[in-house]
This record gives C-alpha cells, structure tokens and sequence, in this order.
C-alpha cells in the first residue's frame, strides 16, 4: 500500500463517528491513509495482527479460504466501515482483505485502537453491537449454504448488495464485481452462478450491461428468497 496524505475530516468513518469529540485529535495523530489499487490484497490470511482499519473511499472485500483452491466472501466493506476487526485477539488474521476497486483506507495500530474502545465507552457499545450484526450475518451465510439452492442464495446477494450500495442514475446495482466475487459471496462456482444469471436475465428478473446488474423485478427476485427461507 502506498502512503497518501489525504486530510480527512475526522468524521466519516465509523470510529470517527462514534467517539468523543475531544479524541478526535489523538485521531488525527494516530492514523495512517492508504492509497489501494484494484485488487490490491491489505492484508491476508494468516499475516501477523497489527491493527484495525476502517474504508475511507472504495470498496474492500473481506475473504476466506473455502478449500484447497476456493474462496468464500464474508462481506463488503464501505462508506467508512471498519475491517480488519476479525483479528481483535488474535495473533494472525483468520480473513483476508482485498480492494475491488481504487480506494483509499485508514489504519490505526492495535494499541491505540484498543486504548479508544477504553476510553470511548459509545464506540464500544456500538461496535459490540456491530459484532453481533457481523457474527449474526456469517450464520445466516453458512445455513443459506446449506439449505438454499444456488438460485435463492444468488437472488438474496443481489439483494444484499442493492441495500448496501445502492443504485446508480441509472437503475443499476451500484457495485462493480466480477461473476468470481459474485460466486465467491453467493458460495457457488463461476460456472454455476453465471449459469443463474443467464436465467435470471431469460425470465425478466435482473438486467445486464458489461458488470453492471440491474434488479427488474424485485418482487421476483424477493419471492425466490422467501420461498427457501427456512
């Protein structure tokens, strides 16, 4: 990652938002900015645990290897969400962290980081409250895994994705991702997913134009989450 000296307000990211307004010097002059490339891996699987970082432009992915040769995406990180959280505890970090886009991240070593959650005791709620939300979505993930058919799970990442990144001018999902990271989040191989999307495009429901997808039926797309949801 490429240092950038980028000043932000001290105010968009969710630790930003969460502490006391006279920490937000000590803040200021413990974090580091990042630029990060498309693709650009933060930090893997099994690296040492060194602090906690929170996306200040772009989007991240947050993995996990699935197998000998699989990956399987936990979440998306934006809009000055915090990653890196999995390894609080840890000596090496159970996940990995990858940019799917140019963006730019903030980081704070562990030792500050946990000298804020002592101090501010709102973040701390709040980010307790984030891990439970966190902990609650990776089940639901592993049951859908288990009892949702490739179809049902593809129709719920779409879902998923839509609320979190919104829409386009357009009408489109607001998120570029390959067909391997939508097969990486839905749990399902590329040949499969891609063989759902074309089915989904044939029956009216989504809409293509490059890697963008466009929901055309929400109802429908809806009605095949529901109709596996146990």
């Amino acid at each position: 990652m490429k240092k950038n000296l980028i000043k932000c307000n001290a105010d968009s990211c969710f630790l930003c938002k969460n502490c006391l307004p006279e920490w937000k010097h000590a803040i200021v002059s413990h974090k580091s900015n990042f630029y990060v490339k498309k693709n650009e891996v933060i930090f893997k699987e099994g690296d040492p645990v060194k602090g906690i970082y929170f996306v200040l432009s772009g989007n991240v992915k947050v993995h996990k290897k699935w197998g000998s040769d699989k990956e399987i995406i936990l979440r998306f990180a934006n809009n000055g969400a915090i990653f890196g959280h999995r390894g609080m505890g840890e000596s090496i970090y159970p996940v990995s962290a990858t940019a799917i886009e140019e963006g730019i991240v903030c980081y704070f070593d562990m030792d500050f980081f946990e000298s804020t959650l002592k101090v501010n005791h709102d973040f701390a709620y709040k980010l307790m409250m984030f891990f439970a939300k966190d902990l609650q979505e990776s089940e639901n993930k592993m049951r859908n895994l288990a009892h949702m058919s490739v179809k049902g799970r593809v129709a719920q990442a779409l879902m998923l994705l839509e609320s979190q990144f919104g829409l386009t001018g357009d009408g489109f999902i607001n998120v570029k991702l390959s067909r391997q990271d939508l097969a990486s989040f839905t749990g399902a191989t590329y040949e499969t997913v891609f063989r759902v999307i074309n089915e989904l495009t044939h029956e009216g429901i989504i809409s293509l134009q490059n890697k963008n997808i466009k929901v055309a039926d929400k109802q429908r797309l809806l009605q095949l989450t529901n109709d596996e949801a146990l």
